[in-house]
């Protein structure tokens, strides 16, 4: 690994994600949960007070908590109004409009349709969310969160994708006892494969679209988990890679230009591997690649690689899936061999993003977010007895977890 690439050893935490995030079973002496928790049900009963809350504003040392609190709370309730704003801006290409010169209200009226009587709610809106920025009086401009957004094609296909999202969303509980309904299942190839690698019935023509529709989005979306992978990983040590679910091959065509000695194979299901070959081709990749359809839950793998890559693949199949996946994967390495999983990950102590990814995977069929810990469990049950979490710039990306196989 490269010294810049600093390592964490996970075979020397605990593998078991915590009850809570408030759990801190290793931090305390053993007979302590229960007063600890006696001390915690206080705390949150005193602060649940009319009472201590109206003193806690009046206060000057304790007024920053009680309104970081009001605004936090405010912030869960507001956070799919302004998601629409957001999608609703994308959708009229208001950010482009604005991007490089500022706009009157009048002529944004004109770009957008919308009558005047309410597009200064949706202006308005945006100028608070920092998608636009208000110059003057009644002009308008690329705010500091709306500019990343116009800048990065792979953004605005997530936001876009997301209005199927949530449609689920609107009814949760009903999300929660079965997804199998879901817009999001019906909407992605993979989610309607069953395990013998077969499809539900539909027409060619329906399948080759969801597949096209699929790995556009995918191919668009990688840009940032692409970006963090070759930034964080030195794929020179390597002869041959296996790239299990390639989707368009955006991601091995990005190494193949890095590393020019580097060979490949490349497996994804027949609908698939089309794209492949046709983007590779246009790469002027495709000599030095070998394309393998098929399904890695029914189909052996490719042999003679000593490294395979796993690329937002994982989270997108049930423990099962992938515990039976690793296994394969680990069977098919030459002693030495190495795999590279990456993929968002849960915070072990719960972070805010982790809720989307949660619920997006219930969405899509049988996904799940795991963390980093959960994940080195599961590749040490497939045989791998060494794993690492490579430390990498934005995790929120991805996270980025190397096996090896003595």
């Amino acid at each position: 690994m490269r010294a810049n690439s600093p390592e964490l050893d996970l075979q020397a935490l605990s593998l078991r994600a915590p009850e809570s995030s408030f759990a801190q079973d290793k931090a305390l002496p053993a007979g302590t949960d229960g007063l600890v928790d006696r001390l915690r049900q206080a705390i949150q009963s005193l602060f649940s007070s009319p009472a201590v809350y109206r003193l806690a504003v009046k206060n000057v040392f304790t007024r920053w908590f009680a309104k970081k609190r009001t605004h936090e709370v405010f912030d869960l309730m507001a956070g799919f109004v302004n998601f629409q704003v957001l999608l609703t801006c994308v959708n009229y290409k208001i950010l482009e409009f604005v991007q490089f010169n500022s706009r009157s209200f009048e002529e944004l009226s004109e770009h957008t349709q919308l009558p005047k009587e309410t597009l200064d709610r949706l202006i308005l809106s945006a100028v608070a969310l920092g998608l636009l920025d208000q110059r003057g009086a009644n002009r308008f401009g690329i705010g500091s969160l709306g500019l990343p957004v116009v800048s990065y094609s792979g953004i605005q296909a997530m936001i876009e994708h997301n209005a199927v999202l949530y449609s689920d969303m609107q009814d949760t509980s009903r999300l929660l006892r079965s997804s199998q309904s879901s817009h999001m299942n019906h909407y992605w190839p993979y989610a309607k494969q069953d395990l013998s690698g077969g499809f539900l019935e539909e027409s060619q023509a329906t399948k080759m679209e969801q597949f096209a529709r699929y790995s556009e989005l995918m191919s668009a979306s990688q840009n940032f988990v692409i970006d963090e992978i070759i930034g964080t990983y030195d794929f020179s040590r390597h002869q041959r890679m296996l790239d299990i679910g390639c989707g368009k091959g955006r991601f091995v065509s990005m190494v193949a230009q890095k590393h020019p000695f580097l060979r490949f194979d490349v497996m994804d299901l027949p609908q698939v591997i089309y794209l492949t070959q046709k983007h590779l081709s246009e790469a002027h990749l495709l000599s030095r690649f070998e394309l393998h359809p098929g399904s890695f839950k029914s189909d052996p793998l490719p042999q003679g690689v000593d490294l395979v890559s796993l690329v937002r693949v994982a989270h997108d199949h049930s423990d099962e899936v992938v515990q039976a996946l690793l296994r394969k994967i680990f069977l098919s390495l030459p002693p030495k061999g190495t795999l590279l999983l990456a993929e968002p990950m849960a915070d072990p102590k719960g972070a805010k993003h982790d809720a989307y990814f949660h619920f997006y995977l219930l969405a899509m069929g049988e996904g799940r977010l795991r963390t980093p810990e959960k994940l080195t469990q599961m590749l040490q049950a497939a045989g791998f007895a060494r794993v690492r979490l490579l430390s990498n710039p934005m995790p929120i990306h991805t996270r980025i977890l190397l096996a090896h196989k003595d």
